[in-house]
C-alpha cells in the first residue's frame, strides 16, 4: 500500500488536523460550536452509539451534507480531564450497566468487551487493527462450520485501506490473508515483543510486527506514542487512534451534532413498519427524535437489546424480530492468555501491547481436531490485570505479593481463538431492571467442543513458544476478548436481521452499524472490520442519496 500525502487524508478526513496542536487534546471549540438541532426538525439521520460504527458513519455522512445527529449513552470524554494513567481509576471506561449472565460458560462483562461513551470500546481496545482474512467470509462454504457472509472480502478491501490511512495503522508488511503493507513503518520493539519473536522463530513461526493503530511518528496534530503503558486505560496524548480523535472532530467540522449521556430506549416505527425516529433518556426525562433514517450502533449487547425492547403492535416479539433472529447467534472470541518467566527483566508494558503478532495459525488446518483456527500476539497486562493471571493459580497473600514484586521480569502472550456462532448463543430480556426501569440483556454463553479443542491448542501453542524464548516457567489463565454477532447481516430475512447492506429486512429505514452484523468473526480484533463495514454502509447511502432515489430510497431506506 503506498502512503497518501498528509493534503491527501486531510481531505477525506480532517480529524488529525482538527485536534489542538498545543498541551491541551481536545478541541473544546468545536465541540462548544456544533450544529445543535430542534428536537421538532426531522433531521437525515439519527445515530444510536457513537463508537467504530456510529463514529464512522457519522463522519462520512456529515461530509455528504446530511443533517445528522448523534446519541451516546455514555459522556463525550475529554483525555486531560477524565483520563489517568491508573489502572482501577479507569473503570469507568467500560460499560458497567447491570448485565444478567447465563448459559454452561458465562462470560463477564463490564471490562475488556464493553465500552462507555463517545469512542466506544476502541477508547480502551489495545489498537490492534488486523483485517479479517478472505476466508473468514465463507467458513461454511470452505469448511463447512460457521457461516457465509453475503459479501466477500473484495466487497471490504478497499474501505479496510482507507481506514488503515485514516487511523492511520503501522505494522511490517502482512504475509498472511490477503497479502498487504500498512501506511507506516512498525513501532520499535519493547521486551515482551523480544521474547515473543525469539521464542516464535526458535520454533520456525513467523511473527510481523504490528499491526496497530498507533501511527510511528507525529500525524496531523497528534504526537507520536510515549510507551506510558497505559492503551488500554485511553491514550492521553491522542496518539492511538479512536473515533473520538479519528472521525468525531470532521464530523463535528461538517456539521453533525453528537449528545452525550442520551441512553436510547426506542427506535419509533409507525403502522407502515417505517422507523420515524428515537426516544432517549437523559437527566431523568425522555425526548423524542425524529429522522428520516435510523441507523442503530450499540454493539453486541446494546444492540439487540434495544431491539427487543422496542416492540409493538406490529412487532410484538421485538422490533425486526419475525423471524426470531434477533439477539442470535452472538459469539466471543476465545483468549486464553500465557505468561512467561524470565532471568532478565521484560518490562513488559514498555510499548502498545500487541507489540508483535502471528496468523500462522489461523486458517483451518486438517491434520487438526478442530476447525478454524487462531491468531497468537503479545499482550503486556498492567499489575492489576496480571495479578488476575496469578491468582487464577490459586496463589494468594505472601505468594502473590512475591509474584507481584516480580512482575517487571514476566512476559504475556494472548491468543485470539475463533469460537463459532451458534444460535442458542444469544442476547434476551431479563426480569431485572436497569436504573430508567428498562429490561437488562440477559447474555445466554455455552461453548461447544470446536471452541474448547481450539482453545486448548492456542494455550499449548504459546506455552511452547515462551518456553523456547528461555522462560523458566508459565501460567496461563482462560479468558474471553470481543463480541460480535446478535444481529447478523444475511442473503434473506430467515438467517438474519439485516441484509449486504447492513439494512434491516423488517424496516426499510433503519440500519444497522456495528459489530452485531458479523455473521462470523475470525481471529483477528474485529475493530477495523467494524469501521470498514461502516464506511461502506455510508458510501452506499450517499450513492442512493445522489443517484435520486433508486430502489431502497423509494421503499423508504436512503437518505
Amino acid at each position: 500500500m503506498s502512503r497518501l500525502s498528509d493534503a491527501d487524508v486531510r481531505a477525506r478526513n480532517a480529524s488529525a488536523w482538527l485536534l489542538p496542536s498545543g498541551d491541551e487534546r481536545t478541541n473544546h471549540r468545536l465541540r462548544a460550536d456544533m450544529r445543535r438541532y430542534d428536537e421538532s426538525d426531522e433531521v437525515d439521520v439519527v445515530v444510536v452509539g457513537c463508537g467504530a460504527g456510529g463514529g464512522t458513519l457519522m463522519q462520512r455522512l456529515a461530509r455528504t451534507g446530511a443533517s445528522v445527529v448523534g446519541l451516546d449513552a455514555g459522556p463525550f470524554w475529554d483525555p486531560d480531564a477524565d483520563w489517568v494513567s491508573d489502572e482501577a481509576g479507569s473503570h469507568r471506561l467500560y460499560w458497567t450497566e447491570p448485565r444478567v449472565i447465563s448459559g454452561s460458560d458465562p462470560v463477564p462483562l463490564g471490562s475488556n468487551n464493553s465500552g462507555r461513551g463517545v469512542g466506544g470500546s476502541m477508547i480502551h481496545y489495545a489498537g490492534y487493527t488486523p483485517r479479517f482474512h478472505p476466508s473468514d467470509f465463507h467458513t461454511f462454504s470452505l469448511d463447512g462450520v460457521g457461516a457465509d457472509w453475503p459479501i466477500a472480502y473484495q466487497d471490504l478491501k478497499p474501505y479496510y485501506q482507507a481506514i488503515e490511512q485514516e487511523l492511520p495503522v503501522s505494522g511490517q508488511s502482512w504475509p498472511w490473508g490477503d497479502p498487504h503493507d500498512y501506511p507506516y513503518s512498525p513501532q520499535p520493539l519493547g521486551g515482551n515483543g523480544q521474547m515473543f519473536v525469539r521464542g516464535a522463530h526458535a520454533l520456525g513461526v513467523t511473527t510481523k510486527v504490528g499491526p496497530v493503530a498507533i501511527a510511528n511518528g507525529r500525524f496531523g496534530n497528534r504526537p507520536h506514542c510515549i510507551y506510558r503503558g497505559f492503551c488500554l486505560q485511553g491514550c492521553k496524548v491522542n496518539a492511538k487512534a479512536s473515533p473520538l480523535i479519528t472521525h468525531i472532530p470532521d464530523a463535528l467540522a461538517h456539521g453533525a451534532e453528537i449528545r452525550p449521556n442520551c441512553m436510547v430506549n426506542r427506535v419509533v416505527v409507525d403502522g407502515r413498519r417505517r422507523a420515524i425516529g428515537v426516544t432517549y433518556i437523559t437527566g431523568g426525562v425522555e425526548h423524542f427524535q425524529a429522522a428520516r433514517l435510523v441507523v442503530v450502533s450499540g454493539y453486541s449487547i446494546e444492540t439487540p437489546r434495544l431491539l427487543l425492547l422496542s416492540g409493538s403492535k406490529e412487532f410484538p416479539d421485538g422490533l425486526c424480530n419475525d423471524h426470531g433472529q434477533v439477539g442470535h447467534y452472538l459469539m466471543v472470541q476465545g483468549a486464553p492468555q500465557v505468561a512467561g518467566r524470565f532471568d532478565a527483566e521484560v518490562r513488559m508494558y514498555k510499548a502498545p501491547p500487541p507489540e508483535v503478532s502471528s496468523e500462522e495459525f489461523y486458517e483451518t488446518d486438517p491434520t487438526k481436531p478442530y476447525k478454524r483456527g487462531f491468531a497468537l500476539q503479545t499482550v503486556s497486562p498492567l499489575p492489576i490485570t496480571y495479578s488476575e493471571h496469578v491468582s487464577a493459580q490459586g496463589h494468594w497473600g505472601e505468594a502473590l505479593r512475591e509474584y507481584m514484586r516480580d512482575y517487571n521480569h514476566w512476559a504475556v502472550t494472548g491468543a485470539l481463538c475463533e469460537f463459532l456462532p451458534r444460535y442458542e448463543n444469544a442476547v434476551t430480556l431479563a426480569a431485572e431492571t436497569d436504573r430508567n426501569g428498562l429490561p437488562v440483556a440477559n447474555f445466554s454463553y455455552s461453548m461447544c467442543d470446536n471452541d474448547r479443542a481450539l482453545e486448548d491448542a492456542a494455550q499449548h501453542t504459546q506455552e511452547e513458544i515462551l518456553k523456547a524464548a528461555g522462560a523458566t516457567e508459565t501460567i496461563a489463565v482462560k479468558r474471553y476478548a470481543h463480541l460480535v454477532g446478535g444481529c447478523r447481516m444475511a442473503a434473506d430475512a430467515t438467517q438474519g436481521v439485516v441484509d449486504a447492506d447492513q439494512r434491516s429486512f423488517a424496516v426499510p429505514n433503519l440500519y444497522l452499524v456495528d459489530g452485531s452484523v458479523l455473521p462470523t468473526q475470525g481471529s483477528a480484533n474485529p475493530a477495523l472490520t467494524i469501521m470498514a463495514l461502516a464506511a461502506r454502509c455510508a458510501e452506499r447511502l450517499a450513492a442512493s442519496r445522489n443517484q435520486g432515489a433508486p430502489a431502497a430510497t423509494r421503499a423508504g431506506g436512503g437518505l
